[in-house]
């Protein structure tokens, strides 16, 4: 490595991802537990298992990635 060169600390691409949450809904007909990441909000979505489409607004937040605070 040429001595002006550094070592990345993350892979290529990761700023792209870091702020991403985690949606979960489940199925309207057969119950299964579908989820996606915020980048995928407004594509629509079939559950795995009936192939019933799956309605994301209705949805909860399931993660944001954040550190919890001490007490």
């Amino acid at each position: 490595m040429a001595p002006n060169e550094t070592t990345p600390q993350h892979c290529p691409g990761y700023a792209n991802f870091k702020t991403l949450k985690s949606f979960t809904c489940n199925c309207p007909k057969c119950g299964t537990e579908k989820e996606i990441f915020s980048d995928e909000f407004d594509r629509p979505h079939k559950c795995g298992k009936c192939g019933e489409p799956i309605d994301f607004t209705q949805c909860q937040l399931a993660g944001e990635g954040k550190s919890l605070s001490p007490r």
